[in-house]
């Protein structure tokens, strides 16, 4: 039985984590100080004496008593709409909560690995996005609050592992979804499942042509763990293959509901990239690669959206 922390653990991905290390019959702590996470998200633990809930901003500082096997450095906002809304939150845990779970690591002798993003890739010149890939990114522009905090993240998680011997992970976890993504999350998925499903209209920023690929959250929580127990400290892609148009992703969505809802176009978004899928080389060498289409994904996560609108009505 080993003994996790997982920052940021009530959050969308978090939170399956926390899920996936009990099922394993690991210890459990998470921290999370609830500005986008939720603590409905971890109801189910609640009493468990294998869970402990710590509600703290890890920039902070995290402190814990007894051993520690593991830090996943989770915590952070992750949707346009949240790191827009809290541009200094998002580089302040990205800068001294990465430093505070990477001290924590090294106090205790523990693994550790940072949730990096296929944000780092910015809007890629080289397709598909392949981990030595250095990026295309606007420091200056409006993402760039979520884009350099994660790349500074990977550059301290590089250099305590190179000055101090830490055993350290870089997973760059490209779009996921599934269950407990916040309704109004601002993330295409979840915006266009809510609209549709509430009969407004499904927006699409700019002309919809951007290609995403969409990975469901219990692959990608797969992947990571994979990355935990068997990579190196190289950084590791983990997202779905395939592209599809944002445009058609929203004809997916109003399909997959049963809607009347139309399309309409909105502005695009600043610095939105144009297309971005992850080169999965590395993480198949590892015995890993996502399972879940993306038409059962979505209907899992159809339903999902339903039962959280009809509670959001009661």
């Amino acid at each position: 039985m080993a003994r996790v922390v997982i920052t940021g653990g009530a959050g969308f991905i978090g939170s399956h984590l926390v899920e996936a290390f009990l099922a394993r019959g690991d210890r459990v702590v998470a921290v999370d100080n609830l500005l986008t996470g939720s603590r409905q998200n971890l109801a189910r633990h609640e009493g468990s004496p294998s869970f402990e809930f710590v509600q703290r901003d890890v920039c902070q500082g995290i402190f814990l008593s007894g051993p520690v096997d593991a830090v996943l450095h989770f915590a952070s906002p992750a949707s346009p709409r949240d790191y827009l809304e809290h541009p200094i939150p998002t580089l302040k845990v990205g800068a001294l909560g990465t430093h505070a779970a990477l001290g924590l690591a090294r106090a205790k002798g523990a693994k550790f690995l940072i949730a990096s993003t296929s944000e780092v890739y910015g809007d890629p010149e080289v397709h598909p996005q392949s981990e030595s890939y250095w990026g295309h990114v606007n420091p200056v522009g409006p993402r760039g609050v979520y884009d350099e905090a994660k790349r500074y993240a990977e550059a301290m998680t590089m250099a305590y592992h190179r000055v101090h011997g830490i055993e350290t992970r870089i997973v760059r976890i490209f779009n996921t979804y599934g269950p407990r993504m916040r309704l109004r999350d601002g993330r295409a998925l979840p915006e266009f499942l809510s609209q549709a499903l509430t009969g407004q209209p499904v927006t699409v920023h700019g002309d919809g042509a951007q290609t995403r690929s969409f990975c469901y959250v219990d692959d990608t929580v797969a992947g990571i763990l994979t990355v935990l127990e068997k990579a190196g400290p190289d950084p590791v892609n983990v997202g779905a293959p395939g592209e599809i148009t944002i445009r058609e992703l929203a004809q997916k969505v109003i399909t997959a509901t049963g809607s009347r809802s139309e399309i309409v176009f909105v502005p695009a978004m600043v610095d939105d990239p144009r297309r971005r899928e992850p080169d999965l080389t590395r993480a198949r060498a590892l015995g890993w690669g996502p399972k879940t289409s993306l038409a059962t994904g979505l209907e899992r996560t159809v339903a999902y959206f339903r039962e959280a609108l009809a509670a959001e009505r009661r």
